[in-house]
C-alpha cells in the first residue's frame, strides 16, 4: 500500500469522529471575545501598535498559547482512540504495511488538522475583523499575505510541538493521562517564553514566534531574539527523537 492511499484510508477514518467540530467551536470560541472587546485596541499607544495589528496579534496570541495546542492534544487522543476503540489497531497491524508507515500517517494526518485548525481560525479572523470593523467603524482588516504568514509561522513553529503531543498518545495508552500530560505541557509556555533557553522547550515554539512578531510591530516593545542557532537544530531533534519513540511504540502492545 503506498503512502498517499494510506494517507486517504486514514483521512477517512476522522469522517466518524468529532474531530472538525471541535476544531470549528475552538475558532469560534477564540475570536468572540476579540469582537466584544474589539474598543480597547484603540488604547495602545504605550506598546506604539496600531489596532489593527493588535486585533490580530491579541487574537493569534490566545491561540497560539492555550486554543489550538489544546486542540491538537484532544485531535492526537482522538486519532490515537480511533483504532483501539475497537481493537482495529490488530486488522491495521495484519496488514502488508509497516508499524512505522502506519504511524508516521497518522501524524501526516495531524499535521493536515493542525493546518485545517489554523484555517479556520484565520477565515473567523476576517469574519470578526469584519464584524469589529463596521461596529468601531475602522478598518481591522490586515492584507492576506500578512496574515497567512503569520498562520503559517504559527504552523511550521508548532511541528515539534505535534510530534511530542502523538508520541504522548501512542506511547500512553490511558486517554485521561495523555491529555492530562499533554494539557499541563502547554501551561508553562507562559513562563519559557521569558527566558533565555526558551528554544528548549518546544512547547512554547508557536506562542514565541507570535509574541515576537508583536515586539517587532509594537515600537515601545523590546524585540525578543530569534536565532535559528540553537533554536533549529534543537526543534530537529526534538522532532525526531518523539516521531522515534511513537514508531517504536506504535502497535508494541497490541502485538504482545
Amino acid at each position: 500500500m503506498s503512502f498517499p492511499i494510506l494517507l486517504g484510508a486514514e483521512w477517512k477514518k476522522l469522517r466518524r469522529s468529532k474531530i472538525v467540530l471541535i476544531l470549528w467551536a475552538a475558532a469560534l470560541i477564540l475570536w468572540i471575545p476579540s469582537i466584544l472587546n474589539a474598543h480597547l485596541n484603540f488604547g495602545m499607544e504605550a506598546e506604539g501598535i496600531s489596532p489593527e495589528h493588535n486585533f490580530l496579534i491579541q487574537g493569534f496570541m490566545g491561540m497560539a498559547w492555550f486554543m489550538f495546542p489544546a486542540s491538537m492534544v484532544v485531535c492526537t487522543t482522538l486519532i490515537a482512540q480511533t483504532e483501539r476503540s475497537g481493537r482495529g489497531i490488530l486488522r491495521m497491524l495484519a496488514l502488508p504495511v509497516g508499524a512505522g508507515k502506519l504511524c508516521l500517517a497518522k501524524y501526516i494526518v495531524l499535521l493536515i488538522l493542525a493546518a485545517v485548525q489554523l484555517a479556520l481560525m484565520t477565515g473567523m479572523y476576517y469574519v470578526s475583523a469584519s464584524v469589529a470593523s463596521q461596529t468601531q467603524g475602522y478598518d481591522f482588516l490586515l492584507p492576506p499575505l500578512f496574515v497567512l504568514g503569520q498562520a503559517g509561522a504559527i504552523f511550521i513553529s508548532a511541528v515539534p510541538m505535534t510530534a511530542f503531543f502523538w508520541m504522548l498518545s501512542v506511547c500512553i495508552h490511558t486517554p485521561l493521562f495523555s491529555v492530562g500530560i499533554g494539557l499541563a505541557s502547554i501551561v508553562p509556555s507562559v513562563l519559557m517564553i521569558n527566558t533565555k533557553i526558551w528554544f528548549v522547550y518546544p512547547m512554547d515554539y508557536p506562542f514565541y514566534v507570535i509574541t515576537a512578531k508583536y515586539g517587532e510591530l509594537a515600537a515601545n516593545l523590546t524585540e525578543r531574539n530569534m536565532d535559528l542557532v540553537p533554536w533549529i537544530p534543537i526543534a530537529a531533534g526534538f522532532t525526531g527523537i518523539c516521531l522515534a519513540a511513537a514508531v517504536i511504540c506504535f502497535g508494541r502492545r497490541e502485538r504482545k
